[in-house]
This record gives structure tokens, sequence and C-alpha cells, in this order.
């Protein structure tokens, strides 16, 4: 009989088993089909899983589950989640921004600089390609990226 099919007559055995480890039926599910596509490709590449021709090594497959359910905990472990409460209740008063006053500093700031550097920053920033523009004006193509760089950079000065 083959493998996969030895282990699925184990199925609720095996959700079982994982939600011992503390997780919800959704989860548990989840854990087990993870378990079936690993020993899949291992039997693919040749790796006898079987006591014997009827049995399945059943430690083997207790500690997949749980290496399964160790990495699933890990990897929640590095997300953190925080509510719209979490994030507003921090928040004063002055930490709230003008645009609109930011939007005229740095229109202001546009119109101060050399004529060039204003002419590729708009051109782009209107969403001209790099590509385009340098074969319109047979400027090099990292002549106009480093313009746009530059007075990008410039801007973001002024911001802070």
């Amino acid at each position: 009989m083959e493998i996969l099919k030895l282990l699925y007559l184990k199925h609720k055995d095996w959700c079982d088993v994982v939600e011992s480890f503390g997780v919800n039926k959704d989860t548990a599910e989840d854990i087990v089909q993870e378990m079936y596509i690993k020993v899949h490709k291992l039997v693919v590449n040749g790796t006898n899983i079987m006591y014997n021709d009827n049995e399945v090594n059943y430690y083997y497959i207790y500690r997949t589950l749980y290496t399964l359910f160790l990495d699933l905990k890990r990897k929640e472990s590095k997300v953190d989640i925080l509510g719209l409460d979490d994030i507003t209740k921090d928040l004063t008063q002055d930490e709230f921004v003008d645009y609109d006053n930011l939007f005229d500093k740095l229109t202001n700031e546009l119109e101060t600089l050399y004529w060039y550097d204003r002419k590729v920053f708009e051109l782009i920033d209107s969403g001209e390609s790099f590509q385009d523009l340098s074969e319109k004006t047979k400027i090099s193509y990292y002549s106009l990226y480093n313009t746009y760089r530059k007075v990008k950079r410039h801007l973001k000065d002024i911001i802070k």
C-alpha cells in the first residue's frame, strides 16, 4: 500500500496529535496537510520512512508534525499585531502633519532650483520614464537619474 494512503488512514489521529500541541482544528488540519506534502517529497526523493511493508514510522511522523508546529510558532512570534487603538493612543496633536504648508514649502523650494534640475524632476515625477526621456532629449540615462535622485534627496532634507 502507498505510504500516503497508510498515513491518511490515521488522519484523524494526526489531527488530534497536533491539536494536543495547543492549536485549533483548522491550524491542526493545515499542519497535517503540510506533513503530507513533506512526506511525499521525502518519498519521491527515495527516503524510506517505513518500519516494514505495512507500518509507517510513527515516531518520524510525530517529529515531523512537532517540527512543523514549532516552525509555525517561530513565524508567529516574529509578527507583531497592532490594533488601531495601539497606534493612535500614542499620537499627540503635535505629530499631525500640516500637508498644505508642507506642499507649499516644497513647491517654493522647487522654484529656487536650477531650471534643468527642476524640469528633470517634474518630468520624471509626472510619470515620464528615464529611458523615454533619455531617448527624446539625447541626455544620458545616468545623468537624468542622478539629477532626479539629487533633487529628491534635497527635498527630503527639507522635510526633515
